[in-house]
């Protein structure tokens, strides 16, 4: 059968629209660290190398890995993790998306080893050369007790989301641990138009 995370991982990837408290475990990812505008053409080759190298998994899955049955299932949704630079924090400066700093990622499923990740990492790098590729790197992430809620709508309006989760915090006595905060991105931009798009908001709390 084959494992679809929108239907198996539910309470990760599709909150409700109010805030939810949730602890995260150690997940497996392809990450890949950049700064700057997201709009550029630099960030979208960096998306297609991160994409590149999971549907890789996903074949060498899906055709039987070595004494394995081969194992079906959908390669999960883009993630990032974003905050600002740090002389933007220092001096205050307004908002920027030139200031942005970020580390994008496609978690992997649990049985990729980080050999398996790296040979497959060079086998892609011959077959589909991206100058990014190079700067991928396979990581174990755990966000642990965080809050998240689901985003409707384009993410020059997050600020609405994140008000109305930093109301709950203030409610139940949580704090964030780090300005930085996780996206989960749900929707395709190329097909959905933005007031309909989907992003799972969620931020480290203790």
């Amino acid at each position: 059968m084959k494992f679809e995370w929108r239907k198996q991982e539910k309470e990760l990837y599709l909150p409700k629209a109010k805030p939810t408290e949730i602890i995260v475990p150690e997940q497996k990812f392809y990450t890949l660290s950049g700064a700057g505008d997201p709009n550029g053409e630099q960030f979208s080759q960096e998306v297609s190398a991160l994409y590149a190298m999971s549907y890789g998994i996903r074949m060498l899955s899906k055709k039987g890995l070595a004494g394995k049955e081969p194992f079906e299932y959908t390669v999960y949704p883009m993630e990032g993790i974003w905050t600002l630079s740090d002389e933007t924090v220092a001096e205050e400066r307004g908002f920027n998306k030139t200031d942005l700093v970020y580390k994008i990622m496609i978690r992997q499923p649990d049985f990729v080893t980080e050999a398996l990740a790296l040979a497959n990492l060079e086998e892609v790098s011959k077959k589909k050369p991206n100058p990014n590729n190079q700067n991928i790197t396979f990581e174990r992430i755990e966000d642990g007790k965080s809050l998240q809620m689901l985003h409707l709508g384009s993410y020059d309006d997050e600020a609405k989301t994140f008000e109305i989760m930093g109301q709950y915090c203030e409610e139940h006595q949580l704090h964030r641990t780090t300005f930085a905060h996780r996206e989960i991105y749900l929707s395709d931009p190329r097909k959905v138009v933005p007031e309909k798009m989907k992003t799972v908001l969620r931020y480290f709390v203790e």
